[in-house]
């Protein structure tokens, strides 16, 4: 018998799974390995920002500036690459930098002000909006040597399959959070905030240092999300990214983690982009569906997963 702690991840998984088979069942080409090569690709700066939207929620937060933040990183490195002339290395680590300190701005206003993390982030998404909008309404289009060398970069798999550079920048910043999250002190401190803030701070976990890091760490993703992105358009666009958070918000709910903190698995998280991402290529390959059928399964799936978490809560209360 499954672990009811493990149970959200296990029927995640095999929906996937299910939902995988019925598409290589029905449609030749969809159970390949290039289909699954592409999952990551198409969907890697949705799952960079989703796994930092897991570490704020297994804390008991929200992040609602992701979206924001990753059209603000594309607007920037359009201006400072294509208007400014700089290296692309050049701007993507001013846009890092800057959008981890927006991060710890925010982290610190929810600690000190005692702020709650949905107003917070609020703002913090119509200000990120409203800077890339200021600094340019139009998109801006990025033509460098080194934009033609990453698209050009990628590893070669069987059957014809690409991994590209995003989907390696993917796997790179999956093996850290993943490591951080369940191998790390820093992740036993955000599972503790998560779990119940006051036991975690009368058992010394530094509240401050760890609130601030984690939305830190949820802008710098962000911010990354935002840079790969423009690896895909090659341009940067003040309207890049809105609904994003959303869509994060549901892989991570989708993938078990438990709105209310304190329990969940980065690998869920991986399950749940994957998911949502198998279940629009099964809806370009059918070609008759209407594409937002994607968000019509979604948000059933939200429905499923958001009674379950309620059941598993009432369980666990009842058995205290």
């Amino acid at each position: 018998m499954i672990s009811s702690r493990y149970l959200p991840l296990g029927i995640t998984a095999l929906l996937l799974v299910v939902m995988f088979a019925v598409g290589a069942v029905q449609f030749d080409g969809f159970g390949s390995l290039r289909v699954v090569a592409n999952l990551f690709t198409d969907n890697a700066f949705l799952l960079i920002t989703a796994l930092g939207m897991t570490l704020v929620i297994l804390s008991g937060g929200i992040d609602l500036s992701v979206g924001a933040v990753i059209a603000l990183s594309g607007v920037l490195c359009g201006v400072l690459i294509t208007k400014l002339g700089w290296h692309p290395l050049a701007a993507f680590a001013v846009v890092l930098v800057a959008g981890t300190g927006f991060g710890a701005l925010m982290g610190c206003l929810i600690h000190y002000y005692k702020l709650q993390p949905f107003i917070v982030t609020l703002a913090g998404m119509f200000l990120a909006r409203g800077l890339a909008t200021t600094i340019s309404e139009q998109s801006i289009a990025i033509e460098d040597p080194f934009y033609d060398a990453v698209s050009e970069f990628g590893i070669n798999l069987p059957g014809g399959a690409w991994l590209s550079c995003s989907a390696l920048i993917l796997f790179v910043v999956l093996a850290a959070v993943f490591l951080l999250a369940h191998y790390s002190r820093f992740g036993g401190y955000i599972y503790a905030l998560g779990g119940n803030s006051q036991s975690a701070a009368l058992m010394g976990v530094p509240m401050a240092r760890t609130t601030i890091g984690i939305y830190a760490i949820s802008s710098f993703l962000a911010a990354l999300a935002g840079i790969v992105f423009t690896f895909y358009t090659f341009s940067g666009y003040a309207l890049t990214g809105i609904g994003t958070e959303l869509d994060a918000i549901a892989a991570v709910v989708i993938g078990g983690t438990l709105l209310s903190g304190g329990s969940g698995y980065v690998l869920g998280t991986v399950l749940g982009v994957l998911l949502m991402g198998t279940i629009q290529t099964y809806i370009v390959f059918d070609g008759t569906l209407n594409s937002w059928w994607t968000k019509i399964v979604i948000g059933i799936l939200l429905f499923v997963f958001i009674a379950l978490q309620k059941a598993m809560t009432l369980r666990r209360a009842a058995h205290a």
